[in-house]
């Protein structure tokens, strides 16, 4: 599928990480002229040896890029790529797309929107879901709301990262609605498979045997299945990061407070990440929520096996 003029446009990818960068290389793979942006030389590197092309500031992506893809981490982020010193706006011509797909609270997501379009800037509400490997094949799930317009400007864009594109409605604010509920849910999830995990080590059951179980039994969700693997494998190289929870169950919180709608069991699984960076594991895989349950009771966790293989 292609844009309105019947090309594909030029594509900046800002935030090289897990996501970023798999995104960035489904979508050079499909065809698409892609140029990738991260503060991280480390991570432009990882993209220039998959063969793509790198800019060190956003500012330069302007006059290369028709469409530019936000893949950063908050708020913070966003605003600091957008209308930073070194930002997008005002320095993009007239008509761009941005797709905006941090998971970010639905109240910024809509002022988000009304401010690019005073600079002339569409912009798609396109929160993301799907994991690091989802990422790279290009199947990730989209949850995206905007204008008929915006949908149009990224249907080529969609059609290269995307196994399922959820056209959600025509404001945006409603794609990000939709993420908070998806990350209320992962969080929870996450949150509960390290509790389940550790309640099973420490009524001294097998950790392997609890994952081959519970993974075949009622109890079993898409995180715990995910994510568990990484606590068995003594393994919290960060994919998705306990910081990363920390900011997304407390959107949830803040705007179920927007709405007086109580969300106290995303609120019992925030305290944990919480937990879990207080004792320093924020930068580590999320799965590491389970160390709060080793510091409290002083369980054993499987250990990574060193160079021999050997734990």
């Amino acid at each position: 599928m292609n844009n309105a003029t019947g090309s594909k446009p030029r594509v900046g990818v800002i935030g090289l990480g897990a996501m970023g960068l798999g995104t960035a290389t489904a979508l050079r793979e499909a065809g698409l002229e892609v140029v990738g942006c991260d503060i991280s030389a480390e991570a432009r590197r990882a993209f220039e040896a998959r063969g793509g092309r790198c800019v060190a500031a956003p500012e330069a992506l302007a006059e290369l890029c028709e469409v530019v893809l936000l893949v950063v981490v908050s708020a913070d982020q966003v605003e600091a790529v957008l209308f930073g010193e070194q930002g997008l706006v005002g320095r993009m011509p007239p008509g761009g797309l941005v797709m905006q797909c941090a998971t970010v609270a639905p109240s910024f997501a809509r002022r988000l929107a009304e401010r690019l379009a005073t600079s002339d800037l569409l912009m798609l509400d396109a929160p993301i879901s799907g994991g690091a490997a989802k990422a790279r094949s290009g199947e990730l799930s989209v949850m995206a709301s905007g204008t008929g317009a915006a949908f149009e400007r990224a249907a080529s864009v969609l059609d290269a990262m995307a196994g399922t594109v959820y056209r959600l409605g025509d404001e945006a604010g409603i794609g990000s609605s939709m993420k908070l509920v998806n990350q209320l849910l992962a969080g929870v999830h996450i949150a509960t498979a390290a509790e389940a995990m550790a309640l099973g080590i420490r009524m001294g059951l097998d950790p392997a045997t609890v994952y081959e179980v519970i993974t075949h039994s009622a109890g079993n969700s898409w995180m715990f299945e995910n994510r568990v693997p990484h606590i068995l494998a003594g393994d919290y190289t960060p994919l998705s990061a306990v910081d990363i929870f920390v900011k997304d169950l407390n959107l949830v919180h803040e705007t179920g407070r927007e709405l007086a709608l109580p969300t106290p069991v995303a609120a019992s699984a925030l305290q944990q990440f919480t937990a879990a960076r207080g004792a320093g594991f924020g930068r580590e895989d999320d799965a590491a929520v389970i160390k709060v349950y080793q510091r409290l009771s002083g369980i054993d966790l499987p250990e990574a096996a060193n160079d021999d293989g050997v734990a």
